[in-house]
């Protein structure tokens, strides 16, 4: 198995521990160069999106994934780069806001049932 696909998979997992919402994984490979999946989830309030985004960043770190975060402190839209795979954890209302899964439609949507 390819490590971005190991990623996503530890990356759904630290996501469910901590009862994230909606979650989506979108095979962007073949139209983009940033990544080759990207993550969506959300969380219901502030507290909650900063513990999936540490649940997530301490699950990949564990494993030896480094990322960059970006919006942890507003905890709206929090981006976790981590080159071949991207996690987006939102806020409900801006989740809706900015509709990621509406933006890269291009890409396949995968089922996380086929990732376990």
């Amino acid at each position: 198995m390819d490590h971005s696909k190991e990623m996503v998979k530890l990356a759904i997992h630290a996501l469910e521990d901590k009862k994230a919402m909606d979650i989506r994984v979108i095979d962007i490979r073949e139209v983009s160069v940033i990544a080759d999946y990207f993550i969506v989830a959300n969380g219901t309030n502030h507290n909650q999106v900063q513990a999936l985004v540490d649940n997530v960043d301490e699950t990949l770190g564990r494993a030896g994934y480094q990322c960059r975060v970006e919006g942890y402190d507003s905890a709206n839209w929090t981006l976790m780069d981590y080159k071949d795979i991207v996690v987006h954890v939102f806020d409900q209302e801006n989740r809706l806001f900015y509709d990621l899964e509406r933006i890269w439609r291009d890409g396949k949507r995968v089922d996380i049932e086929d990732l376990k």
